[in-house]
């Protein structure tokens, strides 16, 4: 198989074959290049493998993958994962087998890997159960983002799903809270129980909660602010939120 390691990127596959490969031996892949105008019968049984494996692609010029490799790449470049992803469907059950409350975290596209590294760190040191993401749309997990982490993307279950409105539905339909963190809520965060079972979604660094997931949440809070720049860089925001829920849940004895 066709492999590098790249400072950015993490580990690349490349080639028709290799690629298919990867995918049929079961590795993890973050995302999958096309250059643009690719035929042949071989990539229309690769790109059938994509497509049913549910993997995010994207069409490029073949310059972009010139840069990414010198290789003989024949159109496609596959991006392999720095972490294994797990299924909410299969994580919410057990979590109530053991008899433990629910906390979650909903990440809606957030597209900075220190970012998303920095929240998992977080989450990890909160004690959250598992990070959803979106299947499209996000950071890629990479190694720059494990790293950020400081190794909590090995620790905390990350969980990746093409629809997350069925999801958010599905931990709704369980019995878990889903709320939305938004500067457009109307009552703050601090005058809500959270220690119930709890999904918190936190929006995208730019424009916040998608609709789609916004008017699906049982209830949203915001931070309150009291200085003159209204907006908290996300992993700030998380990190405040997530602790909240810790207080709530962990009172400190005198």
């Amino acid at each position: 198989m066709y492999s590098k390691q790249t400072p950015d990127n993490g580990s690349l596959t490349y080639g028709m074959r290799p690629v298919m490969e990867a995918i049929e031996s079961g590795k993890t892949i973050d995302k999958v290049l096309f250059q643009k105008g690719l035929q042949g019968e071989l990539f229309k049984q690769l790109f059938y493998e994509v497509r049913q494996r549910k993997i995010p692609f994207q069409y490029v010029p073949q310059e972009k993958l010139n840069r990414l490799t010198r290789q003989n790449h024949q159109g496609v470049v596959a991006f392999l994962s720095a972490i294994e992803y797990c299924d909410i469907y299969n994580i919410v059950p057990s979590i109530f087998e053991e008899g433990r409350v629910p906390f979650l975290l909903l990440l809606d596209k957030i597209t900075d890997v220190r970012n998303v590294g920095a929240i998992a760190r977080s989450a990890e040191c909160a004690g959250v159960d598992a990070i959803i993401l979106p299947l499209n749309g996000g950071a890629q997990l990479n190694e720059d983002a494990v790293k950020s982490s400081a190794g909590a993307l090995h620790k905390v279950p990350v969980c990746r799903h093409s629809n997350l409105v069925e999801v958010i539905q599905y931990l709704k339909d369980s019995g878990i809270e889903v709320i939305g963190v938004t500067e457009k809520a109307n009552h703050a965060l601090y005058n809500k129980d959270f220690t119930g079972p709890v999904c918190l979604i936190m929006g995208n660094e730019y424009e916040g909660i998608a609709w789609d997931y916004l008017r699906h949440c049982n209830d949203t809070v915001t931070i309150p602010m009291v200085g003159t720049i209204r907006s908290l860089n996300v992993s700030v925001a998380t990190g405040i939120t997530l602790f909240e829920v810790v207080k709530q849940r962990n009172p400190v004895k005198e």
